[in-house]
């Protein structure tokens, strides 16, 4: 299979972003838990403008990491894995499963219960771990794996973004609602008259993401939904919407999402803080993750292609999609991002925060080896095939 050199570069971007997630993580609970403790947390906690910079950072910065997903997502309807029915139906069946079930297995252990409200969190796979962790393996991994587990995680997002404007709006003030998609719809019509020049989709974006912040849906969908009216184009180069997305890249990887890593990671971890995890919200998302994420991806892939509604591509076995299976329980920046639009009770965040640390860092040591194992033995075989 041949990457294109958009994907290439994605992919180039995701990986380092990734590592530099790891790192800045680690950073976090280190200063968290350190003799800097209460500066560091007091920090993210300043008021700016009214609001926290951790509020202005989950639901402003936020909303740019949103728009790159959308303009990710366009980009692979249009001219990527998506673009046809064919290659796009095994990642979307990998997808559902890999929501599905983990929400399933949490809904399971907290239904009736205070905590039912986080079946979205287990839903969410980080696109930038997953391919940083996949990146670490190096050349032996096939390109087939690479755009599987890149589109899985892409739908993913989508699912996960669905959740939130469905199950985690409480009241919504339809005026301002009203007056953002009323944006919406005039930035389409621009875009249907072929305008071209990017300064009033910004504009008409700040407009719309107000009133969507004021309006009860969550205003990072905003990103989303401005993505889709960004003109594409023939998607190349040139297009507006390849040229934003590709600015927007590093800002994300280097700045925005370590930021959000930063201000929502740095968790005071007691003595005791193995005792806070003995509860039915925590375990549902941890076995969500770490077991849910691979069984549901297997399980709806293998159904998919029993059924012959999609077909497994070229060099990609199912071995790879148990281990990229294991790789989408790497939940962090959208299950943190869900946990705080789930839950209003600081010390369930903190558990559920704290399970989705150990759920990915599980998920990327188990994904990491059984991958680095297989493609190993692949490598076996080969070399002993005779010439």
């Amino acid at each position: 299979m041949k990457l294109t050199k958009t994907f290439k570069a994605f992919f180039a971007n995701e990986k380092s972003g990734g590592l530099l997630l790891l790192f800045v993580t680690i950073l976090s609970l280190y200063l968290a838990n350190s003799s800097m403790q209460a500066d560091y947390i007091s920090f993210w906690d300043n008021d700016l403008g009214g609001h926290s910079i951790t509020h202005w950072i989950n639901d402003g910065l936020m909303t740019i990491f949103f728009l790159l997903i959308g303009l990710e997502l366009e980009r692979e309807i249009y001219h990527g894995e998506l673009s046809s029915i064919r290659n796009a139906s095994l990642p979307i069946m990998a997808a559902f499963g890999g929501m599905l079930i983990p929400a399933a297995i949490f809904l399971a252990l907290n239904f009736g219960t205070a905590t039912q409200n986080g079946a979205g969190i287990p839903m969410a796979t980080d696109i930038a771990f997953a391919i940083g962790i996949l990146s670490l393996l190096g050349s032996r991994v096939p390109a087939s794996l690479k755009v599987f587990l890149t589109a899985l995680a892409v739908i993913d997002d989508l699912g996960a973004i669905i959740v939130i404007a469905i199950f985690y709006t409480t009241t919504i003030a339809f005026v301002n609602l009203a007056i953002a998609l009323g944006i919406w719809a005039l930035l389409f019509v621009l875009n249907r008259m072929k305008v071209y020049n990017i300064i009033p989709y910004l504009i008409g974006g700040v407009l719309m993401w107000y009133f969507m912040l004021n309006s009860g849906v969550h205003a990072t969908i905003t990103g989303v939904i401005l993505a889709f009216v960004i003109p594409f184009g023939n998607g190349d180069e040139n297009s507006v919407s390849h040229k934003l997305e590709h600015f927007l890249h590093k800002p994300v990887a280097f700045v925005i999402l370590p930021l959000f890593a930063m201000a929502n990671t740095c968790i005071p971890i007691e003595s005791d803080w193995h005792e806070g995890l003995n509860h039915p919200n925590t375990y549902g998302i941890i076995l969500g993750l770490v077991v849910g994420k691979p069984l549901g991806i297997f399980l709806f892939s293998l159904i998919g292609v029993s059924a012959g509604m999609c077909t497994l591509p070229k060099n990609l076995k199912w071995a790879h999609v148990i281990g990229a299976g294991m790789l989408g329980g790497i939940g962090f920046t959208m299950s943190i991002f869900i946990t705080i639009l789930a839950f209003h009770d600081p010390e369930t965040i903190v558990f559920s925060k704290i399970a989705i640390l150990i759920a990915s860092v599980v998920s990327g040591l188990f994904g990491f080896c059984y991958l680095k194992y297989t493609l190993n033995q692949k490598k076996k075989t080969k070399s002993k095939i005779p010439t």
